[in-house]
């Protein structure tokens, strides 16, 4: 009897399960957990949470989504605290687990987790999934990615890379282990909510561009599926590219990435889903559009099985001199209190409701770095801790972006505050909602 555990990291989903089938392949008796890692909800070097609050409660709801899911296949969810390496450990040792499966996620903490495991004796199968395009399709090799997104997207189309088609969700799972074992294991809770110490205190904010404390935008499989469906409905895929940098507004943006950065939601559904658009109501700029997005959010993944570690030194990519920094004018960042009143709107936002627009984030981004002269590293911690939707690569690829140290041939994006003011909110209504309380 071959006991195999599953271990869900940001692939909170039962549809297009690959790593997931995988397992279940390999398992007379499938044990899934989910495990939040202290390291969480200790300080980081800049002094705040890794993890803060509007995330957690959307963390919890996919969690809460996904229990029920499971449980209509007669499958369970056992939530772990701890350390990856000691609370899967354990748990493996007290089930006589063979194998443990998880998502390949290549960025730094995420690959040492795994490597913890497989140090402590245990057998890890890592599946990457996470992407549009398979690694092992692309035109050239991974370490020989185009460094310029241009040319990497370029030479992708030339070749008619497309996608895979998605994973139909399982209609039947092998069965858990006996868990009487781990009854006693540290940390083991029942309740996502209590797991991730989510503050049930928070308010929701009206005001928000995501409002996720609403069931058409909570978080897990359920919401984002019928999102998905209700985006690609006419007319609002077709004027993507005309409404993507939009400061406000429901259907300006696809608002997919809460749900993709806990893999509630799977990249390849969408492209599944917007194929589907096109062939009933034609392809066009905005449609395309989507695809050019997509592209860009494969792009940033790709660049972390290329550079790995390289992408979070002080550098980057770049040969720039290390970062300077000023705590004081970064707090005021923070706090939504510079003065610049577009970007004190953006961060506002931002901490009041853990979303803000694309647009909005490359403005404050841009100044912290040019204007501030802060750390990017800074900016990029602050919107992991703040951001409902973080995902690793992006917000490390766009943060490199941003500041002249990633793979940008100009070196740098420095956006003029007056001119995206201009450009993006002319009438002032946008300041005026963030900035009026």
């Amino acid at each position: 009897m071959r006991t195999t555990i599953f271990w869900f990291r940001s692939d909170l989903r039962l549809h297009d399960p690959r790593a997931l089938l995988q397992a279940a392949q390999q398992a007379d008796r499938l044990l899934l957990v989910y495990n939040h890692d202290p390291v969480q909800d200790e300080p980081t070097a800049w002094g705040f949470r890794r993890m803060g609050a509007h995330r957690r409660r959307f963390v919890a709801d996919s969690l809460q989504d996904l229990i029920a899911s499971l449980q209509a296949l007669g499958q369970q969810l056992v939530l772990l605290h701890g350390p990856a390496h000691e609370a899967l450990a354990e748990c493996a040792r007290r089930v006589q687990a063979q194998a443990i499966f998880c998502e390949d996620i290549a960025a730094p903490a995420e690959q040492a987790q795994v490597q913890a495991l497989r140090a402590s004796g245990f057998t890890v199968n890592t599946v990457w999934q996470s992407s549009l395009l398979e690694p092992e399709k692309l035109p050239f090799s991974v370490l020989d990615m185009p460094q310029v997104f241009t040319a990497f997207r370029q030479r992708i189309e030339a070749a008619g890379v497309l996608p895979l088609a998605p994973l139909a969700a399982p209609s039947l799972l092998p069965p858990p282990p006996e868990l009487a074992p781990l009854n006693a294991l540290p940390g083991w809770t029942d309740n996502p909510r209590a797991l991730l110490q989510v503050d049930q205190t928070l308010g929701s904010d009206d005001r928000s561009n995501f409002p996720y404390h609403l069931p058409r935008c909570q978080g897990g499989e359920t919401s984002a599926l019928a999102h998905l469906q209700s985006y690609l409905t006419p007319p609002w895929p077709d004027r993507y590219k005309q409404t993507r940098n939009a400061l406000q507004g429901r259907y300006t943006s696809t608002h997919w990435s809460p749900w993709l950065a806990t893999g509630a939601l799977s990249v390849r559904t969408i492209w599944a889903a917007l194929q589907a658009y096109e062939q009933q109501h034609g392809a066009n700029d905005g449609t395309y559009w989507l695809w050019f997005e997509l592209l860009w959010r494969d792009n940033f993944r790709f660049l972390h099985l290329q550079h790995g570690r390289q992408l979070y030194a002080a550098r980057g990519l770049s040969e720039l001199a290390r970062p300077s920094h000023f705590p004081k004018d970064f707090q005021r960042w923070c706090d939504g209190n510079t003065g610049e009143p577009i970007v004190d709107a953006g961060m506002r936002e931002l901490a009041s409701t853990g979303y803000t627009s694309n647009r909005m984030r490359q403005i404050v981004a841009s100044y912290l770095v040019h204007d501030l002269a802060c750390d990017w590293r800074s900016g990029a911690a602050w919107f992991e801790s703040q951001l409902v939707d973080f995902d690793v690569y992006s917000n490390q690829g766009n943060w490199l972006y941003v500041s002249g140290r990633g793979t940008d041939p100009r070196q740098g994006r420095r956006f003029n505050p007056a001119k995206q003011t201009q450009d993006h909110d002319p009438q002032g209504r946008y300041q005026k909602v963030w900035l009026a309380r």
